[in-house]
Parts: C-alpha cells; structure tokens; sequence
C-alpha cells in the first residue's frame, strides 16, 4: 500500500451544499433561509435573549436587592458538634478539619458555628467564630484563637493610616 492508494472512508466525504442554485436543486429561491425578514438577510445574528423588539423577559422581571459580593468574605461553616472527633485537649485548625472531611468546598477560611454541643476541651484556631461558639468552648476550658488573613490585614492596615492621617 502506498500513499497514493489511501482513501478516506465511505460516507465520510460529503458534497458541498450548493445553496440558490434554481428550484430543482432543492435549495433554490430562499437557499434554506426560510422566509423573509432579520435571518433571512446576509450578516444576521440575533443576540440570545433578543425577543424581535418586545421587552425581553429578563427585563421584565423585577430586580430584588442588591449582592455586593465583591466585599463579602465566604467562609467554610463547621459545627460545633462535629469538633467532638478530636481527642481531649487537641489542637483544632483548618488544616485538621479539611484532612478530616469537615471542611471542604471553596471558601476564604473556616467559621466555627455553635449548633450542638462540644464535650471536650479544645484549641481551636479558625478564621472566624459565632459569638455562641466561643462561649460553649470557653465554657468547657478550650480557647478560640482568631486567624487574620492578608485580606483582613491589609484592611486594618488601611484603617490605621485613615485613623493617623486625622
């Protein structure tokens, strides 16, 4: 077999569509564009959501409040419950709760919640805490420590400079 003798495979070549070739060619007069009008003019593309002029259904929907995400900091939420895997007096961090399971999915740190209740006396390290979560640990001798990000630095940093520029 040589290189001239290659083929390719049957059906898989097919004849170039010849559009506005007469009526008996089956793709005469309108060449497929259907009738007249917008699609059947050359260059035509109508948007997506573009309803022919009428006002478009997401424009006519009513807007409801408004979500300022870029400001907002979204945490990994973790019960207090599920703290009571860890051994009495264990040290608790984010890097402990993600190799457990507890903490998983995107997020900008952990938040310890206070649902349930916790039965041993833990160091627990997180980003943030629910004022219930710190008094069940607290009450039960653990201590919370709050992590500071780079985000929350550069904020305080900023709020410091404004505070001296007075």
């Amino acid at each position: 077999m040589r290189l001239h003798d290659l083929k390719p495979r049957p059906g898989a070549k097919h004849r170039r569509k010849r559009l506005g070739q007469g009526e008996s060619s089956g793709r005469g007069k309108t060449a497929g564009r259907g009738g007249k009008g917008q699609t059947a003019r050359s260059g035509s593309s109508i948007r997506i959501g573009f309803e022919g002029g009428q006002m478009p259904l997401i424009r006519r929907i009513p807007k409801r409040g408004f979500n300022n995400t870029r400001h907002t900091t979204t945490y990994i939420p973790v019960n207090l419950e599920s703290l009571n895997v860890f051994e009495d007096g264990a040290k608790v961090d984010a890097a402990a709760l993600k190799a457990l399971g507890l903490a998983n999915g995107p997020g900008a740190g952990v938040k310890i919640l206070g649902n349930g209740e916790v039965t041993k006396k833990l160091s627990v390290i997180a980003h943030a805490f629910s004022a219930t979560a710190r008094t069940k640990i607290e009450a039960k001798g653990g201590t919370c420590e709050v992590v500071v990000t780079f985000k929350d630095q550069v904020k305080v940093d900023a709020a410091k400079k404004a505070a001296s520029a007075k």
